[in-house]
């Protein structure tokens, strides 16, 4: 069993804690290594986690340690494999207690999920530091030449049987004090802010369809109360023509794939949700982290490549226009009019997108993999 370092920043997102936090519980729970996971804002990871307690600096969850990442840096032994999060820069002095080590530590970057071309060639390559340690760029991917993605050895099997038994999603649904109607096609939403969304909005109320969206609470709500015209609270609705929305309190972790599952379409964000969501086998749309420049979108253009390659060229057409609508190019209430009729062709596609995924290592077991041969 080897020690683990764990360092994450949390940005201004969920994203950078929500994928650490997995991983350092797969490490610990499928591959039992040893595990700490150093967080500087432990009251954002205690909303993912609400077992821990945001103001304890050591605590244990879930078989991994979770430490408050000290400002200054308290003196603390290097680790066996040392995880640098997304850039997020090591205190010196612990990279000094890597140096010191009498057997070497392996370090090693883990990159934010892309799926640009580069990312292949780029993966697993050494760089020398200013140290005289060696670091190591670990890109996680959608490819066999590339790290992976996170996936539990036993998600694909819940998956399967919590969504062969309409009582568990059921079941799952009235425990956040939903109660859904035969009727209504469910859709999840969990985005950024999106000034494009009033529109979406607008075609799903004027849909034949009946639909309930249910609304995790987060940064797209203010939208949404925008669009409505009033404050919505956690367990509130509202009602329009044929769309009922109601809030939903922001849930755990271990609560999100459900949520997902018991969905006949998802929008997500970011990375974590953005992977979860392709696993839980259903139709989705990914808002993506802005950045500037509008290097996102070439992230955008990247994936889509890549999940659409094969698909009949006007479903393509379709699904490509609704996702650059969503992230801000185009009417993205005229691009899901056109989608919408095409959804079935789209889960069988995205059913056996995520079928070829899980035929790849997985994230954990990669790294796991990579420190073995690495010794």
């Amino acid at each position: 069993m080897a020690s683990w370092d764990i360092f994450c920043s949390v940005v201004d997102n969920y994203g950078d804690i929500g994928v650490t936090w997995r991983l350092a519980r797969q490490l610990a729970g499928e591959h039992r290594q040893q595990v700490r996971l150093w967080v500087d804002d432990l009251a954002a990871f205690a909303r993912i986690c609400p077992a821990a307690n945001g103001s304890v600096a050591v605590q244990q969850q879930s078989g991994v340690e979770v430490r408050l990442w000290p400002k200054p840096w308290q003196d603390t032994p290097a680790a066996d494999v040392v995880i640098e999060a997304f850039a997020c820069e090591m205190p010196a002095a612990y990279i000094e207690a890597m140096r010191e080590r009498q057997t070497p530590s392996l370090w090693l970057n883990l990159e934010y999920l892309s799926a640009e071309s580069w990312v292949e060639s780029c993966h697993g390559l050494p760089s020398m530091q200013a140290s005289g340690l060696q670091k190591y760029f670990y890109f996680p991917g959608f490819t066999a030449a590339t790290g992976g993605l996170l996936r539990e050895g036993d998600l694909i099997a819940r998956r399967d049987a919590f969504q062969g038994d309409p009582a568990a999603s059921l079941g799952f649904l009235e425990s956040l004090g939903v109660r859904p109607q035969a009727h209504e096609r469910r859709i999840s939403l969990f985005a950024y802010e999106n000034a494009a969304l009033g529109g979406w909005l607008d075609a799903l109320a004027g849909s034949s369809t009946a639909t309930l969206l249910l609304v995790p609470e987060g940064r797209v709500l203010a939208d949404v109360e925008r669009w409505a015209g009033q404050a919505l609270g956690v367990g509130e609705q509202y009602q329009k023509q044929a769309l009922r929305v109601q809030v939903l309190p922001f849930v755990r972790q271990e609560d999100y794939d459900p949520l997902l599952w018991s969905c006949d379409f998802n929008a997500v964000r970011g990375e974590d949700s953005f992977v979860r969501a392709q696993w839980a086998g259903r139709p989705f749309v990914w808002h993506i982290y802005q950045q500037d420049e509008d290097i996102h979108l070439e992230k955008l253009e990247a994936f889509l490549a890549l999940f659409c390659e094969g698909m009949d060229d006007s479903l393509r057409a379709e699904l490509q226009s609704f996702w650059m609508a969503w992230n801000g190019l185009g009417d993205v209430g005229d691009a899901w009019q056109k989608l919408e009729i095409r959804l079935p062709e789209w889960a069988a596609w995205i059913g056996n997108w995520q079928r070829r995924l899980s035929e790849q290592t997985d994230l954990a077991a990669g790294l796991v993999r990579f420190y073995t041969n690495w010794l």
